[in-house]
């Protein structure tokens, strides 16, 4: 099977641990024939569950719950682990745990913990951990320097399955996730209060699991992607089995341009841009009729769209492909990021609150100082495609309002201020003072010494895990990425490199609950993968609720939200709707931060989407990061 293509049949993809030797193969190694794995898969036992890079760090962790939902659950390791080869049963390392915090309970998983570390193997192939007295085993992984690569492909097809106003034929999405046009009535969208002053605004993905497109959300996630396209050029190819695949140009690329165009429908005449459009979303989408409702044009919107345009004008006139592909098309990006930038200029303080006024599900305006933070990063998409003094002016005066938020909760701020170091022509002053507030923050107590001093047994420390913890996980990867790929310290490179190679592995199954947070991925190496997350498609009750037990179950690639310790049930409940039951779940509630999490898609009153519900800017993130380590 092709990284590209899909399973048809009852959607539950193979899970089995041939699906891992398959990867290996696929990922540059020799296939060696069958996994021989005949040892219990343990839960105590976690591994990235895709594999590692054969130079890079590589430590399994070994788990004893002590509080949480499995605190009953305790394990005791064995004196001795083993890395054993999947296919021939030889064992390459043998050695004792390291205990973790003299084996002091982290509070934030509620977990003893043990390392075994076999970083000096290096040989590509299948293996897995092996307790060498309870005989019991990891998930079987890969050492490849192509492991990562079937899940980078994945994560980008997941944007084609979140496309609206297309047909999604099987050729491309598989038997099980085909459906017919999603919203067609778009190409009439009325204003959300009268239905008045139809417009064509088909196109653009589905923001997360409802069925709205949100102009500054969509935005954030073209500039997001475009980063990562740029970080990582290479490692973006041609063959993900989408529409546009063979086309020449990396389908990220195309996929990236899918929601640009829909941008420019939502651009009005006058440079303004419409801050939403929205239904009430169906299972399967294609038979939501529902009118289509937008919301007027508003500044923030506005100005994060012109930022989208200006950064994509700057990539796509930059490779060749994207210019034999699409002849002009930079061009007109240019002209429209400033025709925005125009607008926005003379219309500074236009808001629009959809969530009062009843189109979409999640309220994406910004407050006073939000607009001026996008204003900031329109500057300097703007001043990078144009070298006007103009934009470079209006940055130069304002930068101070980013550097504050220099962490991952604020990676768009961050990543505003650092994208304007690069650029030819900026103010060596301004450079120097963003370079030495973002190099001092990283390598302070905060980041760099969680690491070196080993604060999470995970080895992915985040200070709060909060709604969307998945996606600041990945923020904080890409933080220390950030070290090496701007050059702000040659001797702390390695150590930058290896944290960050950390946090793909938390998200890839280095975590309390032994889970790759990507959906359904048994077909591309992961033994226990996500099998249900909140989706108004894939939702629950429907053929696609269930990898494994409904009828077709959910595609693969999807990034869930992550544990939230802050998961409640709705506030009618105990006694003022139906379906609550006694008390919160829990799991997802009343947990240590890194146990908050379930595998469920219940809707209101339980309120599933605050754990597990995807979005295209969690999956943005997790894309950047990832593409880091594909070779």
């Amino acid at each position: 099977m092709s990284d590209g293509a899909l399973a048809s049949g009852d959607g539950a993809l193979g899970s089995d641990d041939g699906a891992a030797g398959a990867e290996g193969g696929q990922g540059g190694t020799v296939d060696a024939g069958p996994i021989v794995a005949p040892q219990p898969l343990s839960p105590y036992i976690v591994v990235d569950q895709f594999g590692y890079l054969p130079s890079s760090e590589k430590i399994a962790v070994i788990r004893s719950p002590q509080t949480g939902f499995d605190s009953g659950q305790s394990f005791t390791p064995g004196a001795t682990y083993a890395l054993v080869d999947a296919h021939s049963s030889k064992k390459l390392l043998e050695a004792a745990p390291a205990t973790w915090n003299g084996g002091a309970t982290d509070s934030s998983s509620g977990d003893k913990a043990w390392w075994f570390d076999f970083s000096t193997v290096t040989t590509p192939g299948d293996y897995f951990v092996l307790d060498e007295t309870a005989n019991v085993r990891s998930a079987v992984f890969s050492l490849s320097t192509g492991i990562y690569r079937s899940a980078l492909v994945q994560t980008i097809r997941m944007y084609y399955y979140q496309r609206d106003g297309i047909a999604k034929l099987a050729t491309y999405a598989g038997a099980d996730w085909a459906d017919g046009v999603a919203h067609p009535q778009d190409s009439m969208c009325g204003l959300y209060s009268d239905g008045s002053g139809p417009q064509d605004l088909h196109g653009g993905w589905f923001d997360a699991g409802d069925q709205n497109r949100y102009t500054n959300w969509a935005a954030s996630d073209v500039i997001e992607l475009l980063r990562a396209y740029v970080e990582s050029p290479t490692v973006f190819t041609d063959d993900y089995n989408i529409p546009e695949s063979g086309n020449g140009v990396p389908d990220i690329l195309d996929e990236v341009k899918w929601d640009l165009d829909w941008l420019g429908r939502m651009q009005q005449t006058s440079g303004g841009v419409l801050s939403i459009a929205g239904h009430a979303g169906a299972s399967p989408p294609s038979t939501d009729t529902s009118p289509c409702k937008y919301g007027p044009v508003n500044t923030s919107g506005t100005l994060t769209t012109a930022a989208a345009f200006a950064y994509a004008s700057v990539v796509f006139g930059s490779v060749a492909s994207t210019k034999t592909a699409y002849p002009g098309y930079a061009s007109t990006l240019s002209t429209m990021a400033q025709n925005a930038w125009t607008w926005a200029v003379a219309n500074p303080s236009v808001t629009f609150y959809n969530s009062q006024n009843g189109v979409g599900a999640g309220e994406q305006e910004v407050d006073a100082a939000g607009t001026l933070l996008k204003k900031a990063q329109a500057a300097v998409f703007l001043f990078e495609l144009t070298g006007s003094a103009t934009y470079k002016t209006f940055f130069d005066a304002n930068y101070t309002q980013l550097l504050s938020s220099f962490d991952p909760f604020h990676m768009e701020q961050l990543d505003t201020a650092l994208e304007y170091t690069k650029i030819p022509g900026a103010t060596a002053s301004v450079v120097t003072a963003i370079s030495s507030a973002f190099k001092s923050n990283v390598e302070g107590a905060n980041y760099f010494g969680t690491l070196h001093s080993n604060t999470d047994p995970y080895l992915a420390y985040l200070q709060d895990y909060v709604w969307g913890s998945n996606q600041t996980k990945a923020g904080q990867g890409n933080m220390f990425a950030d070290v090496v790929a701007f050059g702000l310290d040659s001797s702390a490179a390695a150590d930058a490199t290896r944290y960050a190679e950390r946090y793909v592995h938390y998200v890839d199954g280095v975590n309390p609950l032994g889970l790759v947070f990507l959906s359904n991925m048994g077909a591309f190496g992961a033994e226990t993968s996500v099998t249900r997350f909140f989706h108004s498609w894939f939702a629950n009750g429907s053929m696609w609720d269930a990898v494994g037990v409904s009828k077709y179950g959910l595609p693969p690639g999807y990034l869930t939200g992550g544990p939230n310790p802050g998961y409640t049930w709705d506030s009618c409940c105990p006694s003022g709707c139906s379906g609550c039951g006694t008390a919160p779940l829990s799991p997802p509630a009343g947990q240590p931060p890194q146990k908050s999490y379930k595998d469920f898609n219940d809707n209101w009153p339980l309120d599933s989407w605050s754990v597990t519900e995807p979005d295209d800017g969690y999956q943005a993130q997790y894309v950047r990061l990832l593409s880091k380590f594909v070779q």
